[in-house]
């Protein structure tokens, strides 16, 4: 598909700067595949769900990824920052460098008190880089001199600071991994999942580590042509027995962030049963594909011509998404991973 078709306008105010407070307090707007449209809060999400349904969370962790250091090569130094995307073994990890044309093998690298050696380079700003330290004493190093690596429609506006270090957490994160957080996860606060459980409704986490996909823009023309980066997911066997239990039941899926999505159907075979899965998926949805799993979706609202929106067109249909999204602008919803939320409810 054309790639400009998952283009749409929107005003540089309604992008958030900062989450809302409480996380709950987010607005909810409720869209069905006939394109409906209902305006809710997250804290009306109990009401919207029935007994029997299960949330589905990515309880993945985001680290620091974000390293500003010194590039040493014969004996002159020069500026280089680095994003932290994918580890690749106890000390070695695959990194976005910048600037990343004058990077090169065999360059020494220091942040701080952590030293590092480029190990090889990629395409498009990508290189391979050998920590010092490894195991667990390189993440403590990694914590002490890494920042939260804000996503660049925030980063361009404001530094990140002390207050997103809490922020850009989801208040289940376990796995440590991302560089990114499951952004539709930081909509929930102890009190909003103990009304979810009060109602009947269970809670189960996937990890996906969310990657250099989440800064990695569609330039392609066609959607066919782009294509998706690897990213670590695991969903285990003791959690598609419990989620088909409940489709057994009759109860839904619901799957908070399109991770959690991505997870549920790379593990699913296309009878929709879910099974096990540990390893890569490159999985990515648009228009036209079949959905397996999911019943419904709790998403933010996403970036014009992004992977993200050619997810929700293809769970809901395009032109429900447009009309849902022009609506949301209308009515002053806050857009992107700060943001507020929307509650999709497609046909099955």
């Amino acid at each position: 598909m054309d790639v400009s078709l998952f283009d749409f306008e929107l005003p540089e105010s309604q992008i958030a700067l900062r989450p809302a407070s409480p996380r709950d307090s987010a607005r909810l707007m409720v869209v069905d595949a006939d394109g409906g449209i209902v305006h809710r809060g997250m804290r009306d999400l109990p009401a919207l769900l029935r007994a029997g349904d299960t949330l589905l969370v990515n309880d993945t962790k985001v680290i620091p990824a974000r390293l500003h250091g010194q590039r040493l090569r014969d004996g002159l130094s020069a500026k280089i920052e680095i994003l932290l995307h994918r580890r690749l073994d106890k000390d070695r990890y695959s990194v976005l460098a910048r600037p990343a044309r004058k990077l090169l093998t065999g360059d020494r690298l220091v942040f701080g008190d952590l030293a590092a050696q480029v190990a090889g380079r990629g395409e498009n700003g990508e290189a391979e880089i050998r920590f010092a330290l490894s195991g667990a004493r390189l993440d403590a190093a990694i914590a002490a001199q890494g920042e939260m690596p804000l996503p660049p429609y925030i980063a361009g506006k404001r530094k990140p600071d002390a207050r997103d270090v809490s922020d850009y957490q989801t208040t289940f994160a376990r796995q440590s991994g991302s560089v990114a957080a499951p952004t539709a996860g930081l909509h929930f606060t102890p009190e909003l999942f103990a009304a979810l459980a009060a109602k009947g409704v269970t809670r189960e986490a996937v990890t996906l580590h969310v990657g250099l996909g989440t800064f990695s823009p569609v330039t392609a023309r066609d959607t066919a042509r782009h294509r998706m980066h690897a990213e670590r997911a695991v969903l285990d066997s003791s959690t598609a027995a419990r989620l088909n239990a409940a489709h057994a039941a009759g109860g839904r899926i619901a799957c908070v962030g399109t991770t959690s999505l991505r997870t549920l159907e790379s593990a699913a075979r296309p009878d929709g049963a879910i099974e096990a899965f540990d390893g890569d998926t490159e999985i990515f949805i648009t228009p036209g594909y079949r959905f397996r799993a999911v019943d419904l979706l709790l998403t933010n609202f996403h970036l014009p011509r992004s992977t993200l929106f050619m997810l929700v067109s293809a769970l809901m249909g395009l032109e429900v998404m447009k009309r849902a999204y022009a609506e949301a602008i209308a009515q002053g919803y806050r857009f992107y991973s700060y943001g507020d939320a929307c509650l999709l409810r497609p046909k099955r």
